[in-house]
């Protein structure tokens, strides 16, 4: 049986008591830019410097990569390199489908290396099933299975997925300041 993201949020009533604000299955977004996968958006804090305290908070989901001090959770489900569909329609079509769902995704990636792409965050990527494969820019890549955790620290790459099965990783981005 494979897991099924869901979020639970916490918060805090006036007089301090702590209440369950959210607890709901997330929802999948899928989009043709990106064939077989599944983004789960599920919360995400405003940039610069997170806040805690008894007024409602709304996650902040996009862009998809946070500014500095900004963070964003999600869930993403990967097809199998080989059983993925191929893209259909017009690049143009399906670049823009992607912007609308998941705004500021594809504006990182480079068009003349598929998938690969660099951004401005520290994310922590925690496998919790199958296995997907880390490529860096010079070629070398770590295979994670469930319970290996990569800190990827603003660097060049791409996922693969090279089993025959799906893969599902969680990503907590941190929207850090470029120093070289």
């Amino acid at each position: 049986m494979s897991i099924q993201p869901r979020l639970i949020v916490t918060g805090r009533e006036s007089d301090g008591r702590s209440v369950f604000v959210t607890d709901e299955p997330g929802d999948p977004i899928t989009v043709g830019a990106i064939p077989g996968s599944e983004f789960y958006m599920l919360w995400g804090t405003e940039d610069g410097t997170a806040t805690v305290g008894s007024e409602p908070a709304q996650p902040r989901l996009w862009p998809f990569f946070p500014g500095t001090g900004g963070t964003r959770i999600l869930f993403l489900r990967w097809a199998p390199d080989s059983s993925a569909p191929e893209e259909l329609g017009d690049p143009e079509e399906l670049g823009a489908e992607a912007a609308e769902k998941l705004p500021g995704l594809m504006d990182v990636f480079e068009p003349d290396a598929p998938g690969m792409h660099t951004t401005d965050s520290v994310d922590y990527g925690i496998c919790l099933e199958g296995e997907l494969h880390l490529e860096l820019d010079d070629g070398q890549e770590v295979k994670l299975t469930p319970g290996a955790c990569v800190v990827q620290r603003g660097t060049r790459h791409a996922w693969h997925n090279r089993s025959d099965r799906t893969a599902l990783m969680c990503y907590v981005l941190v929207g850090a300041d470029r120093t070289s």
